[in-house]
């Protein structure tokens, strides 16, 4: 798995974690990120709003249901 993918498998086990937890969190499943790393990526998550980010804690982004659906099928 690359980053971005053990940093969403963290989130999605957490559901909601601060920068501490997850990093505890891919420590304990033996993924050690450098912190800029763990920064990075979650800074690029919450860019392509894959993640939500408040106060410092991160969620899983909600989902956009149909309409989202709607305009990847049909979209102008």
């Amino acid at each position: 798995m690359d980053r971005k993918a053990w940093v969403m498998r963290a989130v999605e086990a957490l559901r909601f974690a601060t920068f501490k937890e997850i990093q505890r969190y891919l420590d304990e499943e033996g993924e050690a990120f450098s912190k800029k790393e763990l920064e990075d990526t979650l800074t690029s998550l919450v860019a392509e709003g894959r993640l939500e980010e408040k106060e410092g804690t991160y969620r899983l982004a909600r989902k956009k249901g149909g309409e989202e659906a709607f305009e990847k099928l049909f979209g102008d």
